[in-house]
């Protein structure tokens, strides 16, 4: 069997996320599969080495996950011409320097979004990268999910007839770090460090529309700052400066508008975290992460308005769920699979450094119209 053997740099990888979902759920599943199958004779394996600024952390992953390479000097491992590709999972803050060093080292790009804290670094490293040549690409994980596949497949198959409107529903309760642990790192509170909730919820929800939907023409939006004081990682109050919440309504250019509440101050009472309605002339639908439920025309139920009695309808009776009928793996694994393809096979990747400044252009859109309290076009960065 032939090895594609790909040395890829994994910096930022000891968060939580870096670690469950692009190490050990992504490259270290594509390493127990045997590679990504290429034919009957070859596969494409990729060979990691940690890289962060902790070094007792990375000494602990690799031990946990039986690896040996890590190294808190990040120049040295963009100087190795052993380690083609450069993963970046830092915070956002950080990740403009980082991927510029690795385009400048000649490195192919692959980085979680948001891809910068503002359009005009995001567009500078979609730039570079065109003139270096390197093949890049920006993590846009929700697009593999089971529940939005399944909802591809019912636009692609006509299911809905003429879309009518989309509500999107995301978020739950981040404790403020006083009475119970915080679920979320701290610096997703604070603007100096990068956080703030349409910064990096926006970013997801223009490749989900511009993927499923189509092109934003406008745009208003609205942020919050629920929680004013949270708690760090040592305990230690800080102010919570960066927005917790983002409200956004989104019309595109087909006249179709789409909102999206978002917030890390709300409980959750509905079918999963994330939760999107897909309403149309033929049929309904409801779409969590892994799940999906229709409702189409003909057993859609006829509700009369009667404030002074007991709903006489089960909302949810009438409502049926799509059938997983093909595996589903996971969605970033699907995605790193794509890219490697990318980088080896020089397979076609439509989700490079561009559609990443795309993300961030609709979060700075949208945190103009917050300020300026009004509606604002998207065009094209």
């Amino acid at each position: 069997m032939k090895e594609h053997r790909v040395g890829v740099i994994l910096n930022g990888v000891t968060g939580r996320m870096g670690t469950n979902q692009h190490l050990d759920r992504s490259i270290l599943a594509i390493i127990k599969q045997g590679g990504i199958r290429i034919n009957e004779n070859e596969v494409i394996m990729p060979d990691p080495i940690l890289v962060g600024r902790n070094e007792n952390k990375l000494r602990k992953l690799c031990e946990r996950f039986g690896l040996e390479k890590f190294t808190t000097d990040v120049d040295s491992a963009m100087a190795d011409p052993e380690y083609p590709v450069y993963f970046d999972a830092l915070t956002t803050n950080l990740r403009v320097a980082n991927v510029k060093k690795a385009i400048a080292a000649g490195k192919h790009i692959y980085i979680e979004k948001p891809v910068a804290t503002n359009l005009t670094d995001a567009m500078e490293l979609y730039n570079l990268a065109k003139e270096a040549g390197v093949k890049n690409g920006v993590v846009q994980d929700k697009l593999w999910l089971p529940g939005l596949r399944k909802l591809k497949y019912l636009l692609d198959t006509d299911f809905f007839g003429d879309l009518v409107a989309v509500r999107g529903e995301f978020g739950y309760w981040v404790f403020d770090g006083k009475d119970q642990p915080c679920q979320r790192p701290s610096w997703n509170y604070r603007k100096s460090d990068g956080g703030g909730m349409m910064l990096d919820m926006f970013a997801h929800w223009r490749y989900v529309i511009d993927n499923l939907f189509g092109d934003i023409d406008r745009l208003v939006a609205h942020g919050c700052v629920h929680l004013t004081e949270r708690y760090d990682e040592q305990g230690k109050a800080y102010k919570a400066d960066a927005d917790d919440a983002a409200y956004g309504i989104f019309l595109l250019k087909s006249g179709l508008p789409i909102q999206f509440n978002s917030s890390w101050a709300v409980r959750v009472r509905r079918d999963d975290l994330l939760t999107l309605q897909v309403d149309g002339t033929k049929g309904s639908a409801v779409v969590g992460l892994r799940k999906c439920w229709v409702q189409s025309d003909a057993c859609t139920p006829k509700p009369v308005w009667n404030p002074d009695v007991d709903p006489i309808i089960d909302y949810y009776a009438d409502w049926n769920e799509v059938p997983d009928n093909i595996p589903y793996e996971n969605a970033f694994k699907c995605q790193w699979e794509l890219f490697l393809r990318h980088v080896v096979l020089d397979e076609p990747f439509q989700w490079d450094l561009l559609e990443g400044a795309k993300g961030v252009q609709l979060a700075e859109l949208g945190q103009k119209s917050w300020q300026e309290k009004c509606w604002v076009e998207v065009e094209e960065p």
